[in-house]
């Protein structure tokens, strides 16, 4: 079967999910999942697949009972290959399931780290992501209560696992999401 296009994949997304903040996360975490395909010879469209429906079901069903499960159920009711739809289930770690693939563990350790990035980028003049270096999101990391809903044990953990430095995965994700600033509405064009 092939490959759902992107395009049928955002007409999903937007279905069950409206909030933009949660549609720009959704495009962060692809951007990164794009670009990190090719490192790991993984299929570009379906690693970024993966990346904008991996919280699908969030705005509905946040609680973790339900999330990522429900996205889950949709994602195969709508013909998705299953090793994306295991990749998306794996990127929940109170789950348990083991990440056993180059794009699973991408998608657990690029997901907590897009938050970051955002969140440095929004307190940058202008809300501009091109102005956020590796410094300024590692000078944040350390501040303990700047964005204190990002899990810095998981961004760690998925480094590890993905056998990435730290700081080169720091680094490698705050590219990809440069080159969609615009798109995440922090290309510095804001008051």
């Amino acid at each position: 079967m092939a490959l759902p296009t992107r395009d049928a994949a955002w007409g999903l997304l937007t279905e069950y999910t409206q909030k933009p903040g949660l549609l720009r996360h959704a495009q962060a975490v692809e951007a990164a999942m794009r670009a990190y395909a090719p490192r790991f010879d993984g299929d570009v469209e379906a690693w970024g697949l993966a990346g904008l429906l991996h919280d699908l079901d969030y705005e509905r069903w946040p609680d973790p009972a339900d999330h990522p499960r429900r996205g889950a159920e949709i994602l195969r009711g709508h013909g998705y290959p299953e090793d994306i739809v295991y990749a998306i289930l794996t990127h929940a770690g109170y789950l348990g399931l083991p990440r056993r693939t180059a794009m699973d563990k991408a998608l657990f350790a690029v997901d907590e780290l897009t938050g970051l990035i955002s969140a440095t980028a929004m307190v940058m003049p202008g809300r501009s992501l091109p102005a956020v270096s590796l410094a300024s999101v590692m000078k944040k990391w350390r501040s303990k209560e700047f964005a204190k809903g990002v899990s810095r044990e998981d961004i760690e953990a998925g480094a590890g696992d993905l056998g990435v430095p730290l700081e080169e995965h720091v680094q490698f994700v705050l590219s990809a999401m440069q080159g969609v600033a615009g798109a995440l509405g922090l290309d510095g064009t804001a008051g």
